[in-house]
């Protein structure tokens, strides 16, 4: 009786321990939906450096000063605290824009302005009518505040207590200072949010780009909600098409006078990114011809109307605007970060266009300038040197002799360093490591975790192993992937797999850091299905070379490098060949569904999301680009249309689009499916009503359930 008492007790531990220790399933809530419990949290946001002592982090509704020395906190400001002696329908935390003292906040309610001093907790109407003002700038002497109003520019004096109107010809096809939509989505980037004007250094002058749309064509959508629904027109040049006209102008705050830049108004030129020099006296602005493979770097001075071309690329596919481009103030001259020679590297040119010195060199990436210290002649910048899947943090001098790599660790750092080089803040995450912020100090070699986005409730999950890896191609690419494997991965099993694509040039998706977009790929690895990511030869891992192999032909190596990843596979024992799948959205969409009509025999199953089908229904200046007119190119325009190979499709695509889509129009959807049905192919569709790029609330979790329901049936036969 002892003994069996003593083996009873043994076995209830056992078990115990077997209960306690078993880890638990992701739920779809949580995959996709950020349920709970949520296994990581949302990391503070490094606001600014306030002095050589501290830097102020924000931390949900609070801004924090934290001593660089000492560590310690001290509260700056509490949103809600404030929120509460400003009227209802006011919240800080939203303001437009703010002084980096967070000292003064522009908010806008009812299409008005308002100012709030945290000096003395006064809110003051600023603007009074029922236009609305749009993109409100602060100057750098924070005595003003510019924005744009019935695309006309105006400014707003504090200290005055007056609005001052700028431009006067403003209409519904000209727009000051506020960017023709083909500039917001491809030139300008989203982050604009349209604004296209740029205070001086002195705060007397602001450079603006005026838009003309007038001979850009409409293309409408239609809002069904109501009885009779809404028409949205917008002037969206396609391939081919009339562009906008645009015009660079700079304007005198106090005589009010443009000086308008002559050599800004050839019709045929892309014009972008004004920079005043230190002294506001000079302009610097960039110039691209509407074939793209020919690039200016201009410098106006201003005080002359003299204009003279600094730096000149030229390129046999295309070129693009340098987002990097840093005026010295006490050395001579200016440096770009370039592609010209293959590789994005870092040059020194003087302001007569003289090349001084290419700091930079080798078959690697410089990603972007990070600071520029020209005290110690320092230069900060993140670059993939060691693996084109990370990215580190380093610094040179301006001679580039030497490199020195600042961050430590494995995988993806972003970093914001003190103007000084003293200090830095690393955002940092891996494959198996979710995002960390650490700061950094280079006097002492030091670094302290500021914050960890990973929860401890992670390690009680069943997540799936993330791996990195390279298939070899018989071209001699070593193409970049990565994939989530189930966490009882079994090589004498067979596993479906799904390919989940971007794929446009220059856009690499394989990166060693940790998912920062939900737990999708590990819930769908988790329920038996591999999830994984290759990168193809235009991706950027292979620098100018395998971008340029694209020129004249989007929809070709694209899929040829995944059909050779396909092959790569079928060897592997554990892969079922007969479920293959992709997926993507926007161009990804497009590769989904031009893999599912040219390479059926390699993808059995794809669900295709508001892609592009033929490019001739996609902007001009992202089109041209890499594929020239359709009158320059009629063949490789053909080739590249998914109608052009609709009759090779075999089946298994789900096509989802939403009906207001304005970057690329339900348009290409409608001409694929009338291709399909007229062919009498198989398909599945779903339509989302009046959204816009991408599925948002309050359809998303549908969108969501949709594709899992999807992948389960097909893959799984659940």
């Amino acid at each position: 009786m002892v003994n069996f008492c003593k083996l009873f007790f043994s076995i209830s531990l056992l078990l115990s321990s077997i209960i306690f220790t078993q880890k638990k399933d992701l739920t779809f809530e949580q995959a996709y939906l950020s349920g709970t419990p949520a296994l990581l949290k949302p990391l503070p946001t490094v606001a600014t450096w306030a002095d050589e002592n501290s830097y102020l982090i924000k931390e949900g509704k609070t801004i924090n000063i934290v001593d660089l020395h000492s560590k310690e906190k001290t509260l700056l400001l509490d949103y809600d605290l404030l929120n509460e002696i400003l009227p209802e329908g006011f919240d800080l935390s939203k303001a437009k824009t703010h002084t980096d003292d967070y000292k003064i906040f522009i908010l806008k309610n009812n299409n008005d302005l308002y100012l709030f001093s945290r000096d003395n907790n006064k809110l003051i109407k600023i603007t009074d009518d029922e236009s609305e003002e749009k993109n409100p700038t602060l100057s750098p002497d924070g005595n003003s505040i510019a924005y744009t109003k019935n695309h006309n520019l105006f400014i707003y004096n504090f200290n005055k207590k007056e609005e001052t109107q700028l431009t006067y010809d403003g209409s519904d096809v000209v727009y000051n200072g506020y960017a023709s939509w083909v500039y917001y989505e491809e030139i300008l980037g989203r982050t604009s949010h349209y604004r296209a004007f740029y205070w001086s250094p002195d705060s007397r002058q602001i450079a603006f780009m005026q838009f003309d749309d007038s001979n850009v064509p409409i293309f409408t959508l239609v809002n069904t909600d109501g009885i009779y629904g809404e028409v949205e027109k917008r002037h969206y040049p396609k391939a081919g098409k009339p562009n906008p006209n645009v015009k660079l102008g700079v304007v005198n705050i106090e005589t009010q006078n443009t000086l308008w830049i002559d050599s800004t108004l050839n019709k045929d030129n892309y014009i972008a990114w004004p920079i005043f020099t230190s002294d506001s006296k000079g302009l610097l602005y960039q110039r691209i011809n509407r074939g793209q493979d020919r690039l200016e770097v201009m410098l106006t001075q201003l005080n002359k109307s003299a204009t003279k071309e600094i730096y000149t690329e030229r390129q046999k596919t295309w070129v693009e605007f340098l987002k990097d481009i840093y005026i010295l103030q006490n050395m001579d001259g200016f440096l770009i970060r370039s592609e010209v020679e293959g590789w994005h590297h870092i040059y020194h040119y003087n302001l007569e266009g003289k090349l001084i010195k290419k700091i930079t060199d080798g078959n690697w990436s410089v990603k972007d300038i990070t600071l520029v210290d020209e005290d110690t002649k320092s230069i900060y910048f993140h670059a993939n040197k060691e693996n084109s899947t990370e990215k580190y943090l380093y610094k040179t001098n301006f001679d580039g002799a030497e490199i020195i790599k600042l961050t430590e660790g494995e995988g993806t750092h972003t970093c914001t360093v003190m103007q000084n080089g003293n200090y830095f803040i690393d955002r940092h995450s891996s494959i198996s490591q979710p995002a960390k912020l650490v700061l950094y100090n280079l006097s002492d070699n030091t670094k302290n975790v500021i914050a960890d986005s990973k929860l401890p409730e992670m390690d009680e999950y069943n997540l799936a192993t993330v791996e990195l890896f390279t298939i070899p191609i018989e071209d001699g690419y070593n193409l970049p992937a990565k994939w989530f494997l189930p966490s009882n991965f079994d090589t004498t099993k067979k596993y479906p797999i799904i390919f989940s694509i971007y794929g446009g040039p220059g856009r690499a998706s394989v990166k060693n850091s940790f998912p920062h977009r939900g737990f999708g790929s590990y819930y769908l690895a988790q329920n038996g299905i591999i999830v994984i990511t290759v990168d193809n030869r235009a991706s950027g891992h292979f620098g100018k070379k395998g971008k340029d192999e694209l020129h004249r032909n989007l929809g070709t190596w694209e899929i040829d490098d995944l059909v050779s990843a396909v092959k790569w596979l079928r060897k592997k024992p554990f892969i079922d060949a007969d479920k293959i799948a992709i997926t993507g959205g926007s161009y990804g969409g497009y590769i989904a569904s031009m893999a599912l009509a040219r390479a059926g025999e390699y993808f059995k199953y794809g669900i295709a999301k508001y892609a592009v089908t033929d490019w001739k229904l996609y902007d001009n200046i992202y089109t041209e680009r890499f594929m020239d007119t359709p009158k320059e190119n009629l063949e490789g325009y053909k080739y590249a249309s998914v109608m052009t190979h609709a009759e090779d499709y075999k089946g298994g695509m789900l096509i989802t689009h939403g009906t207001m889509d304005d970057n690329v129009h339900m348009q290409n959807t409608i001409q694929l499916i009338d291709k399909l049905q007229n062919l009498d192919k198989d398909f599945e569709l779903m339509i989302y009503p009046n959204q816009r790029h991408g599925i948002r609330h309050p359809k998303y979790r549908h969108s969501m359930k949709l594709d899992v329901n999807f992948w389960f049936k097909n893959l799984l036969g659940r």
